[in-house]
């Protein structure tokens, strides 16, 4: 974020470092006003370029085997062009590479999910998936496939899933 801020800031110079050479060109008859605008337009426009090229970037970071499953876009007032070009500003990776299938129960699958959303960190969720119900459950140390129903609250899959078509399709 401190980088960001940093750019941001080279980005405003930049801006008013063209309207400064505009007003040299017109020989100092371009209005004065243009020196700030083209400030702040350079600033706000580094910071939406930002945020559109986050997603994008962060997906083309994930290791091979990671599987975006889902994203989430959004919109808000105080972005009024998100209405009309909404923002991805989280999403959810499974690491298909790394998943294990339970031994005692070939149906159960172990994955870890990483939930990422701007400007926070990434956060690890291990969850099972079973692939004949559709549905998935956190997992817990005292998780064993005997007693499935009764240890966890599961949550049902939707057939077209992302995440079960990713998990439970080898």
């Amino acid at each position: 974020m401190f980088w960001e801020l940093i750019a941001t800031v080279f980005a405003g110079l930049g801006g008013a470092g063209i309207a400064l050479l505009l007003r040299k060109i017109t020989k100092q008859t371009a209005p004065k006003w243009l020196v700030p605008v083209f400030a702040g337009g350079a600033m706000l426009g580094f910071q939406i370029q930002g945020e559109y090229d986050w997603y994008d970037h962060q997906a083309s970071l994930l290791p091979e085997g990671v599987v975006v499953v889902k994203t989430v876009q959004e919109e808000a007032p105080w972005r009024p062009w998100s209405y009309v070009f909404p923002q991805t500003m989280r999403f959810i990776a499974a690491d298909v590479a790394n998943a294990a299938t339970n031994k005692i129960d070939p149906n159960l699958v172990l994955v870890d999910l990483y939930f990422f959303e701007r400007r926070h960190m990434a956060k690890r969720v291990p969850q099972i998936v079973d692939c004949v119900q559709e549905a998935r459950t956190d997992f817990t140390q005292s998780f064993t496939a005997s007693k499935k129903s009764s240890a966890s609250s599961w949550y049902p899959l939707k057939d077209d899933d992302p995440l079960l078509k990713a998990v439970c399709s080898g």
